[in-house]
């Protein structure tokens, strides 16, 4: 097994220290496993995609239009100017 150093700041070690029966390697070590199996299936994903740049420009365009009109809704019901 290979050992990395990581670095965290000091606000987050003092934090950490209040538990100290936890395992922080373990716990980084779970979560760099847990981030390598998702990056692995969107490989795959994206390996089987046929998506274009321009259809994904157009997806995002359509997203964030809905998100920016149901904030208006939101904001209009609240009666927020």
């Amino acid at each position: 097994m290979v050992n990395m150093t990581l670095s965290i700041p000091n606000k987050v070690h003092e934090e950490m220290k209040k538990y100290s029966d936890i395992r922080w390697s373990e716990v980084a070590r779970q979560a760099i496993i847990k981030r390598l199996n998702d990056l692995k299936i969107l490989d795959k994903i994206v390996e089987k995609s046929t998506l274009r740049e321009e259809d994904i420009d157009e997806i995002d365009h359509i997203v964030k239009a809905g998100i920016l009109a149901r904030h208006k809704k939101l904001k209009k019901k609240m009666n927020i100017s």
